[in-house]
């Protein structure tokens, strides 16, 4: 008991004033401590007092001049002028109090059974939070019930109060049932907490309902403070305000409306006015049962959703909800009852097709179209540009079901506001809801979600912590396998966690995402940032905004392209690329990439596999696979990424600005005045920079043609020379451009053992007798054609071969 009580409050209360209060029958006892020793010898004494209930500790910062009221010394039964800590003696608030008691007769202790539930349901609430963002709590056994507490720092303000508040009231709201409470009443700041090693003595020990000792269950290794963003999430995540009802006319009655279309409710309670339903079953997500609700409000407006990150988290589902339940000409027969008739209703569109005709337009497309022009055009119908950003997310989708793929996952940079997040949503939009995972997540909650194989994760805008940047480097190293995380229950159980196999990766961020191994794995795009793509977005807004109907239906490619890529996803093939023998790169140094044009084929054949020639267990890739593999892999290797270089989209730019100006030396100065950009910008695209742990490189580390050295410079001012240190930086453009160029790839004469012969970009135009066209495959892959690579052989009007020179790479070269 001792030792628990020391353990309890060095973690409680380390280094500071602490109340100790005993709640006796009809008595108080209290006394401040800043002496832990003296505090344990008191309370082992209050302990052994049989008409004690209970002891407790303030959990917030005290004021330590509270100290003198009774200093490391108990008085046995206060008196009305005898104070205690009251909330304006809180300094700031230290933890987040999550009680979990059993619903039982008041004044008597619990059973095993109630003890177990509350135990459980602390279970259940801990891994939601750590879905939610929130570190590992700590855990303990009141006595009678469960209790979880979570480190915060906040203020001892009302805006700190509404926040603790609300976030209580939503867990309240989603896990509270007719078995176990979470007390929403521990929000105010000077709120006293079960002392861990002490007796919880409710009524008479008996067998059935003993008194038990509280106890610490675990301490996570670090104590990590909740970030206030996350509490405010989890406060605002149930709707505290009536919304509006979304028609005027003849009300649902959801409980009846529930009653009628089968959805088994677990539990009902009043909430803010109105009624809170929590569904037996999620009716949303297949990958998990618990986490729906549904409220209707005092006014009769009704709201649905289900608490889980990866089914909304929280958002309005209610339409979706009805539409799952209700026919269609239904809905739309009540809402036209329910409005004024201010205008002439238009003629009701055709009813939506069945998701077997989605899945029917999808083969068609697969079979006999251009699935990937598909895919593209109608992600462009919402994201305008960025068709190499599209390329690479669709790639990545794709690659989830090629059996002989280490996966492609993708880094996307650029400015803040340029897009990334618009570009990764939209493509995301385009996968089926049950293969994507978007939001904020911790590094642990990924292990406890309900994933599936092939759920596609969206980073977006977040600082990847040392942790999750491992599991980046397992999930890419390791596709084809689930990542495994080994822990222990609160029952000292070993439970091991999984993030299934074949799920892939997309990182949106401003600048790099991670260290070197991390980038090495990934597809380096950068976003259109320029002024012409500026005014293409602005055009598509300005259309978009001068629809009468506003432009917010969902486009009807849109369930077609998901219905493809379900389709696809039930594939699993073996890919095998026929020509890999007579692929060239012009750089190797960084090993992954040749691998990475290799899986961008084989997603390529994967796309367009019911079009591909099979074999026993898989497909062959075509040279109309290479052909759109190399088109991305060139465009991420120079206009629109740094595959190789690993550059961003500010060092290219700065590299081709210092090039342009025709420069041997410069200044930062200098190059900041051409590029438009504050002296530190320009200062860190040359010389890096560190930021919360990650170094960041920059060009003096990544591109050999610039090097920097130290110059005394003279300058007269005034009439006086005036000597200073200047930082010089030398460019050596012929490396630049044997560096910067390096990222290209095409095909040797491919001779008679091809194996395609389909017409497409590769295999067009070829003489009699020859397989490919190797030279409109080295175009996609967007090598130049100068002396120095090409034949000199110009091709006439007419047809006609004029006469030119080869060099001697050309003779390994297709020459027609």
């Amino acid at each position: 008991m001792i030792d628990e009580i020391r353990r309890a409050v060095g973690v409680l209360a380390p280094d500071r004033v602490v109340e100790v209060r005993a709640l006796a029958d009809g008595a108080t006892h209290s006394g401040y401590f800043d002496d832990h020793e003296r505090l344990i010898r008191a309370v082992e004494a209050l302990d052994a007092d049989p008409a004690v209930a209970g002891i407790y500790v303030t959990l917030n910062t005290v004021n330590p001049a509270l100290l003198a009221r009774r200093a490391n010394r108990i008085k046995m039964r206060l008196s009305r002028k005898d104070a205690t800590t009251a909330d304006a003696d809180i300094l700031g608030r230290r933890w987040l109090p999550v009680d979990l008691d059993p619903v039982r007769p008041s004044g008597v202790s619990s059973t095993d059974e109630e003890h177990a539930a509350a135990l459980d349901a602390a279970g259940r609430i801990a891994a939601y939070l750590s879905e939610q963002g929130f570190p590992e709590p700590l855990r303990a056994d009141s006595g009678n019930g469960a209790h979880l507490l979570y480190r915060i720092d906040l203020a001892n303000d009302e805006a700190a109060t509404e926040v603790v508040k609300g976030a209580l009231a939503t867990l309240d709201a989603l896990f509270s049932n007719d078995v176990i409470t979470v007390d929403t009443a521990n929000y105010n700041a000077t709120r006293i907490w079960k002392l861990y090693g002490t007796m919880s003595r409710k009524g008479d020990s008996t067998q059935e309902r003993p008194h038990r000792r509280a106890k610490i269950l675990s301490v996570p290794p670090e104590v990590g403070a909740v970030p206030l963003e996350r509490l405010q999430h989890l406060a605002e995540l149930l709707p505290r305000d009536e919304p509006a009802p979304r028609r005027k006319g003849g009300s649902i009655d959801l409980a009846l409306w529930l009653a009628e279309h089968g959805i088994a409710v677990r539990s009902t309670r009043p909430w803010q006015g109105g009624t809170l339903y929590v569904l037996a079953e999620c009716p949303f997500s297949g990958a998990h049962k618990d986490g729906a609700f549904a409220i209707q409000f005092a006014n009769n407006a009704i709201f649905a959703g289900c608490h889980h990150a990866s089914c909304g988290g929280g958002a309005q589902r209610w339409p979706e909800l009805r539409a799952m339940y209700e026919p269609r000409e239904k809905r739309k027969q009540e809402a036209m009852a329910g409005a004024k008739e201010e205008k002439p209703t238009p003629p009701c569109p055709a009813p939506a097709p069945a998701e077997d005709e989605y899945r029917e337009r999808a083969l068609a497309i697969l079979q006999h179209g251009d699935p990937l022009a598909f895919v593209l055009d109608t992600f462009n119908k919402t994201h305008v540009g960025d068709r190499t950003v599209a390329e690479s997310l669709a790639m990545s989708v794709a690659s989830r079901s090629v059996e002989n793929t280490n996966g492609l996952h993708v880094a996307i940079s650029g400015n803040s506001g340029k897009g990334k997040t618009h570009a990764c949503t939209t493509m995301q939009n385009l996968i089926p809801e049950d293969s994507r995972l978007k939001g904020t997540v911790s590094d642990r909650a990924l292990y406890y979600d309900d994933l599936r194989a092939g759920t596609v994760f969206l980073f977006d805008d977040v600082s990847l912590s040392d942790d999750l940047q491992e599991v980046l480097k397992s999930a890419t190293t390791n596709f084809r396998e689930p990542i495994e995380h080994r822990t222990l229950t609160t029952e000292r159980k070993l439970r091991v966690c999984t993030i299934p196999e074949r799920c892939v990766w997309w990182l949106a961020k401003v600048d790099d995402p991670g260290d070197d191994q991390v980038m090495n794995r990934m597809l380096t795009v950068w976003i259109d940032d320029s002024a012409e793509q500026d005014r293409r977005v602005l055009a598509h807004m300005k259309e978009r905004e001068a629809r009468e109907d506003g432009g917010d239906g969902e486009d009807p490619g849109l369930p077609v392209c998901r219905a493809v890529w379900r389709v696809l996803k039930e594939e699993r093939l073996h890919v095998s690329i026929p020509y890999a023998q007579r692929v060239h790169f012009a750089a190797t140094t960084n090993r992954r990439n040749p691998g990475i044009l290799f899986d961008l084929i084989k997603a390529s054949a994967l796309l367009h596999r019911f079009q591909r020639e099979e074999y026993d267990s898989g497909i062959r890739a075509n040279r109309d696979d290479f052909a759109a593999a190399a088109r991305i892999y060139a465009a991420i290797n120079g206009e629109a990424g740094g595959q190789e270089t690993k550059m961003t989209k500010n060092e290219a730019a700065a590299l081709a600005t210092v090039a342009t100006m025709g420069w041997e030396q410069f200044t930062i100065k200098m190059l900041q005045e051409a590029l438009g950009l504050s002296y530190h910008q320009t200062y860190r695209i040359l010389h890096g920079y560190s930021s919360r742990g990650t170094i960041y490189s920059g060009l003096l580390e990544k591109c050999p043609a610039v090097s920097f050295f130290d110059t005394m410079v003279t300058e007269d001012v005034e009439g006086y020379a005036v000597r200073r240190r200047e930082h010089l930086f030398s460019f050596n453009r012929t490396v630049y451009q044997h560096w910067a160029h390096g990222g290209g790839v095409w095909l040797d004469e491919a001779g008679d053992r091809d194996r395609d012969d389909d017409p497409g970009p590769c295999n067009s135009g070829r003489p009699p007798g020859r397989s490919g066209s190797t030279a409109s495959c080295n175009i996609a892959a967007g090598l130049e054609q100068d002396s120095s690579t090409w034949c000199n052989d110009q091709t006439a009007g007419n047809g006609a071969r004029s006469a030119g020179t080869c060099t001697d790479k050309e003779k390994h070269l297709s020459k027609y």
